[in-house]
């Protein structure tokens, strides 16, 4: 699991990258929409759109932006209509690789998804071909240099979550999804400030991948996560540390 929270670190620092332009508040604006349509405009009784608001606050979208995506999802305001999808398929070294997109033209992102996938020498793959080997997950991230870690785990366990690990300059916090909101709100109430929280899919084993198609594997995964109807990209990679930043580094 190493490579795959290593390339969470990277997908972490390029997202503050892609806030800079825009790119990020695109992404957010869309899982507020959504969420608001599914769940409705209150956040009191959204969890869903709590924390998409919650995040959007984190990567300090204005408020008036969080508003209008909230009433756009209601019907309050006119606007496109956007749809949850996944897609699921495979790229170099046979790695597993789940995709969740939000759309307002699911034909153009699947033609899409499968040519970035083809491009890369993976493949789209039939609905549960990789899912099975993904369990879904609350995350709960930290800033580490804030709090200490046994302080941050006691905080954590008493809060009912699974588990907190470090992963580079953040704990992750995991939690079953039954239980991602109370641990959350459990959190706050204990004055520990979250980063970001996310419902994530997280692989149940891994993939080693090495040399040719590392290389190729990485540059897969960020032309998916670049894609602007890409909300998240998960895969189950396994790849030495080293390698994965050097590999990193390059693409800068």
């Amino acid at each position: 699991m190493a490579g795959h929270s290593k390339w969470s670190q990277i997908k972490r620092r390029k997202a503050a990258e892609d806030s800079k332009r825009g790119k990020l508040f695109g992404k957010l604006i869309r899982e507020i929409t959504v969420a608001a349509r599914e769940g409705g405009g209150d956040p009191a009784g959204n969890p869903w759109l709590r924390t998409a608001i919650e995040n959007a606050k984190a990567a300090n979208m204005p408020k008036e932006n969080i508003e209008k995506a909230i009433l756009r999802g209601t019907g309050e305001l006119p606007g496109q209509t956007f749809e949850d999808v996944t897609y699921e398929g495979y790229g170099p070294g046979g790695v597993a690789i789940f995709v969740q997109a939000v759309t307002d033209n699911t034909n153009r992102t699947v033609s899409e998804v499968r040519r970035t996938l083809e491009r890369y020498g993976g493949n789209l793959g039939r609905d549960g071909s990789v899912a099975w080997n993904f369990e879904r997950k609350g995350q709960l991230l930290i800033d580490a240099s804030r709090y200490d870690e046994e302080a941050a785990l006691e905080a954590a366990l008493e809060a009912g979550a699974d588990d907190l690990a470090q992963e580079g300059d953040a704990y992750v916090v995991t939690t079953d999804p039954s239980s991602f909101h109370a641990v959350q709100e459990a959190l706050h109430s204990r004055g520990v400030e979250i980063m970001e929280a996310r419902l994530a899919m997280v692989p149940k084993t891994t993939v080693r991948v090495e040399g040719r198609d590392a290389e190729r594997l990485l540059a897969l995964l960020e032309a998916l996560e670049d894609h602007d109807d890409v909300q998240s990209v998960y895969s189950n990679l396994d790849i030495d540390e080293a390698l994965l930043a050097e590999l990193a580094g390059a693409g800068q």
